[in-house]
């Protein structure tokens, strides 16, 4: 194990004026650490109170001479003081080079194991060694971390960006998020984002599912005839058939999936702010598991809305309704293997994509900020969102014929492999692509009106960043 201690040198100011104490709010990251120690001149620690007077906005009587490590290292970045780090062995034995290279990972920083044995060369008797901060940024090695809260501030990604199927990972909220309730708010801002962005992309919607459950080689349907069939058949107010549903299940969905991601993680044992790409594609998949077992039936119901006839059901109850008295409770969960193991590629690769995406921009541009802007986050979001949706389509196609199949008198019901067989053989492996034309047609105006609407409700329900 080793101890850290940081310090601030100032010229001409005598050792003895420096102010030391344990940091009481050593992030559960540091987890190679056992202590955190800070030297801090008392002319160094005094500006540091004002500082906080003004930038955090605590009460007075919490401004009792301790030290959060988290507003510290936004003290010092915010006056571009200079930082020096100093590790103590706290073993019998020297530290070795790969506890060194932990440490500095767990602070954001990563080093080569050449450059770890440089530093262990400058261990003196009493098993310390200093390290210049400076001297390790000139070596472009600081990284983006996943537990500074700047870039999970920043850089949110399914709670923004809605493009009608929420099978995203959830993203992560700090504890500051957390502790002053602007979770919710984020949330409830990506739902009413959602609601518009889902209006609005409505027609392309429900022309895909019919794309999925008509089209075939002999009724090869484009965009432009399966708008004119559906306008003929109801009107223009039929292009809107299967919205009503498809809005109202955001907020359940949201909300379930959030609190069974937060679970998830205590139950795994994980107290970090900001979780590991495979551990968040495990956690967040099982929370989408769970929202989607949840909700499922409302999925059945949209797809029998969107593909149903002028008069055929008065509303969303009646619908519910007839499936019950001539399916049965079962109908209500018919596509749910194909939909369940749809979440697997959709969040895996939108995750990878958005995160690789994410860390090259923060690779190259991220040393002054880690806003990346509205162009950079519209570009990632459109990008990962496709990739996913390209993954999981075929079985988000095998899903729809199949919560469809009892619609039509006289067809038999298949399963998942039997209808996977049937469209490989009549079809060949485009028929699983079908209405992907205009689900990628929805794709950017639905990231970018949903990021548009998230912003201006951000801003209504008081959301604040740093």
């Amino acid at each position: 194990m080793l101890g850290l201690c940081l310090y601030v040198p100032v010229p001409n100011i005598d050792p003895i004026e420096f102010e030391y104490f344990e940091s009481n709010g050593l992030p559960s990251e540091l987890k190679s650490l056992f202590k955190l120690s800070v030297f801090l001149p008392t002319q160094e620690f005094s500006t540091y109170q004002k500082w906080r007077r003004k930038a955090v906005k605590h009460k007075e009587k919490d401004l009792d001479g301790q030290l959060a490590f988290e507003e510290f290292v936004h003290y010092l970045q915010d006056h571009e003081k200079d930082l020096k780090l100093v590790f103590k062995s706290l073993d019998q034995k020297s530290a070795d080079s790969k506890e060194i290279m932990q440490s500095l990972q767990d602070l954001g920083v990563r080093i080569s194991q050449q450059h770890a044995e440089k530093v262990l060369k400058s261990m003196d008797k009493n098993g310390t060694m200093t390290i210049d901060w400076n001297e390790l940024s000139k070596y472009n090695l600081l990284e983006p971390a996943e537990h500074i809260p700047e870039i999970i501030l920043y850089w949110k990604h399914s709670t923004i960006f809605d493009v009608g199927e929420n099978m995203m990972v959830p993203d992560e909220f700090t504890s500051e998020e957390k502790l002053t309730g602007m979770w919710w708010r984020h949330l409830t801002a990506g739902g009413g984002a959602g609601v518009v962005s889902r209006t609005f992309t409505a027609p392309l919607d429900r022309l895909k599912v019919l794309m999925q459950v008509h089209g075939s080689r002999s009724n090869n349907m484009c965009i432009m005839t399966g708008l004119t069939q559906m306008i003929k058949e109801g009107g223009m107010r039929s292009l809107w058939r299967g919205n009503g549903v498809n809005i109202i299940k955001i907020a359940p969905e949201s909300a379930l999936k959030f609190m069974a991601y937060e679970q998830i993680k205590r139950l795994m044992g994980s107290s970090k702010e900001s979780l590991g790409i495979l551990e968040r594609f495990l956690d967040g998949s099982l929370a989408g598991v769970i929202a989607q077992s949840t909700i499922y039936p409302m999925e059945v119901l949209k797809t029998r809305l969107a593909l149903r006839t002028t008069g055929q059901y008065s509303g969303i109850l009646d619908c519910a309704k007839h499936i019950f008295r001539r399916e049965g409770l079962g109908a209500f969960y018919k596509g749910y293997v194909p939909n369940m193991l749809g979440i697997i590629p959709y969040a895996g690769i939108d995750l990878a994509v958005y995160e690789t995406l994410k860390n090259s921009w923060l690779q190259k541009y991220g040393t002054n900020s880690t806003d990346p802007g509205i162009l950079v986050l519209l570009a990632c979001g459109t990008v990962s969102s496709t990739c996913g949706q390209l993954a999981s389509y075929p079985l988000a196609l095998v899903r729809t014929r199949m919560q469809a199949q009892a619609m039509f008198e006289g067809s038999p019901q298949m399963t998942m492999s039997g209808l996977f067989k049937q469209i490989i053989r009549t079809e060949g492996p485009t028929g699983l692509y079908r209405g992907l034309a205009p689900n990628f047609l929805k794709v950017i105006p639905a990231v970018s009106i949903s990021y548009v609407v998230y912003e201006n409700l951000k801003t209504s329900l008081g959301v604040t960043s740093r």
